[in-house]
């Protein structure tokens, strides 16, 4: 598998419900939030993608798995794993972990696609060589 890309989460009231429990959207953002921080860490910026190469990256499709809560003030881990990359698309694995202690687990399936029309294409070789080395592929 390839190396995770970790980035660290603060919860705050806002991502709370009542009881200070984090509201369950809340963990999409937050994973959201890592996949952007991963691509900004790879030196891909998504406002320079869509001005300069057309191309945007959206979810697909998401299997999401909730284990345990996040409260108020914890510090979380949220991890990007890229599990695999095709021609349009490219598979993440990302966890939520609080100390250690797994609190949520996604696949999340993203689709290149072209910004002005949103149909799907291709990923620019020059980016599938960012995402090298990839792991073998199932």
């Amino acid at each position: 598998m390839a190396e995770s890309f970790v980035w660290p989460v603060r919860v705050y009231w806002e991502d709370t419900d009542a009881g200070g429990v984090v509201y369950h959207a809340q963990y999409l953002a937050f994973m959201e939030r890592a996949r952007s921080e991963w691509l900004r860490a790879l030196g891909l910026h998504q406002d320079a993608l869509k001005r300069d190469a057309d191309l945007v990256f959206v979810v697909r499709a998401m299997h999401t798995e909730f284990r345990a809560p996040a409260r108020l003030d914890d510090q979380l881990q949220v991890s990007v794993t890229l599990l695999q990359c095709r021609g349009a698309s490219l598979v993440l694995a990302q966890r939520i972990e609080r100390a250690g202690v797994l609190l949520v687990e996604a696949q999340v399936k993203i689709a290149a696609l072209t910004a002005s029309s949103f149909r799907p294409r291709a990923i620019p070789d020059a980016l599938l060589n960012v995402f090298e080395p990839l792991p073998e592929s199932p």
